[in-house]
């Protein structure tokens, strides 16, 4: 049963979720009018009441409220154990303790219209409470409470999506703004009506003594609803298993509770990005001993193990409840189980984003560090390394690391592709001028002047923390890493300073024509790639700047001068 029921739990958590969220933010949004007048509030109430005063709006938000709350008593009933990250706990804590701030308030307003039809306007509800000190702090709160639930709830739920990091800043300042306009509104509003006139308890209004009783029933209902269920929680368990860990730790636990919460609960570090839902695999483990007859995974967790390609004996710590001793090693960390030296739920979140890959060598750099002495080396590989990184970051990207006498940067972590290409570009021809004057200065000392090679190419690359201890660093894998350090070696090949995919200067909105043009094919890469040979990495400069004055025309212009074209094919490296 709980196979068929485990995706709809989720969906049902998050769409009642969303529906108490668009209640809070047009309750919060009307709330704000105050700022204008409490003219505009009544106004604001009109449409307020459309939406949510009629039956349907009342069947969403008293079913969400309900069923949402029903739901987090499960969720602590089946938790096992009260240990977690503050922010889970805190989202946990805020959306227990809502309800029973809101119940004056939903009585006083809603239960009231809904026994006598008489409905308090903002003219009476805000002087009265303005009037009453305690009452208004106790809204206030309920408000804050409100509002930082649903944002620690949307939190949990689009962190791990590859569009959040460009709006996160934006999400910050929209989430701050509404509580802080709506209280505003709230004080504004009741400071410009005086005084409260008390003529409206005069009206056809609903009798005290019920809405008291009343109240009294709906906290009974809440204390006892909490109440049964942290007793239900201490209630003995049907048996205990073990869990053992790979460092020689045995921890028994009653049967029921998930790995994940095995580890909490035994102060065991154990990744889990998600919060425990299941949505990643950071807390995967592999089963050492007692694999037979453990319970099946469910859907969740077979669509993430799937995902991974999974073999049999993993499974994920979050989902999975033994029946039966068990020995596991955690998959992430597994080498460190009890040391708390790896990346945090935020560092180790990896996210897919489009961005552009720079690789960037400085050519027979080992003859060269063989003919000067080791200090003058390492200066002049320090003022190296600063030219790079003064191009990279005044263009607009991020020096990811230096690699021997090699350099990788990213750019688009915070921007769209269109512009990371642009930037990346940008990069290169700052690079290019930058060596040109590091040889002036050191003109005396080189046989030779310096050499660079670079490669680049733009598209889907996966972004995390990924490292150990304070070797662990921001950094990008994938496919598109690995074709721009090819690239880098096909420059050298041509003796060229720059070959770049055509992928990359596409979304830069530059014309490919006028550069060597081959479809080389990439070791570990299916299909060519369409490169660019660039001889002079400064030949992007006056396209760029025509580029940045006139985007739509900068397309048009005419090809870049360069060497005749060769040979259009070339397998690769």
């Amino acid at each position: 049963m709980k196979l068929k029921t485990e995706i709809p739990r989720k969906r049902l958590h998050l769409i009642t979720g969303v529906c108490l969220g668009l209640f809070l933010l047009t309750h919060f949004l009307n709330h704000a009018l105050g700022l204008i007048s409490v003219d505009a509030m009544e106004k604001g109430r009109t449409l307020f009441n459309i939406l949510w005063r009629n039956w349907l709006g009342t069947v969403l938000l008293y079913g969400s409220l309900l069923t949402h709350f029903v739901l987090a008593l499960e969720s602590i009933y089946g938790r096992q154990t009260l240990r977690m990250p503050p922010r889970e706990a805190l989202k946990i804590v805020f959306g227990l303790a809502l309800p029973f701030m809101l119940v004056p308030h939903v009585v006083g307003t809603r239960i009231e219209w809904m026994l006598s039809g008489y409905a308090a306007s903002y003219y009476e509800v805000l002087p009265n409470l303005w009037a009453r000190p305690p009452d208004a702090v106790r809204q206030s709160v309920a408000l804050v409470f409100a509002w930082t639930h649903g944002c620690l709830g949307f939190w949990f739920w689009m962190r791990g999506r590859a569009w959040y990091p460009r709006y996160q800043l934006l999400l910050y300042t929209v989430a701050l703004l509404v509580p802080v306009l709506a209280l505003l509104g709230f004080s504004v509003g009741a400071r410009s009506l005086g005084q409260p006139s008390h003529a409206w308890f005069m009206q056809d209004r609903a009798d005290f003594a019920l809405l008291s009783d009343i109240r009294f029933w709906i906290y009974a209902t809440l204390f006892g609803s909490v109440g049964g269920t942290l007793l239900l929680r201490a209630l003995p368990a049907n048996g205990k298993i073990r869990v053992s860990y790979p460092d020689g730790r045995s921890i028994s636990v009653a049967r029921g509770f998930t790995l994940l919460e095995t580890s909490r609960a035994a102060g065991i570090p154990h990744i889990s990005v998600c919060g425990g839902r299941g949505r990643c695999s950071t807390c995967r483990v592999r089963i050492l001993e007692g694999m037979e007859g453990l319970p099946a995974p469910g859907e969740a967790e077979r669509n993430t193990l799937a995902r991974i390609k999974a073999p049999e004996n993993v499974r994920l710590a979050c989902q999975l409840r033994p029946n039966h001793n068990v020995s596991i090693a955690p998959v992430l960390g597994a080498d460190n189980v009890g040391v708390s030296s790896g990346p945090n739920a935020e560092e180790a979140a990896g996210r897919e984003r489009r961005i552009a890959v720079l690789f960037c060598d400085l050519r027979d750099f080992t003859r060269l560090s063989q003919q000067q002495l080791p200090f003058d080396t390492v200066f002049l590989l320090n003022r190296y390394f600063e030219m790079i990184g003064e191009a990279v970051e005044s263009a607009g990207g991020v020096v990811d690391k230096f690699i021997g006498d090699g350099a990788l940067a990213i750019f688009g972590l915070n921007t769209g592709i269109e512009t990371a290409c642009q930037q990346a570009l940008n990069a290169t021809t700052r690079i290019a001028r930058n060596v040109e004057v590091l040889n002036r200065n050191f003109m005396s000392e080189l046989d030779q002047p310096l050499r660079i090679a670079m490669g680049m190419h733009a598209g889907p690359a996966i972004i995390g923390q990924i490292g150990y201890g304070r070797a662990s660093s921001l950094t990008a894998v994938g496919d598109t890493i690995n074709a721009a350090s090819r690239l880098e070696g096909f420059a050298k090949e041509y003796d060229a300073q720059l070959a770049v995919s055509a992928d990359l200067v596409r979304y830069a909105g530059l014309p490919l024509s006028g550069h060597e043009s081959y479809h080389i094919a990439i070791r570990g890469r299916a299909g060519t790639l369409e490169t660019l040979i660039v001889y002079k990495a400064e030949e992007f400069e006056p396209l760029l700047a025509e580029k940045a004055a006139s985007p739509p025309a900068a397309s048009q212009n005419g090809a870049i001068p360069s060497r005749p074209e060769k040979s259009p094919e070339k397998s690769g490296r």
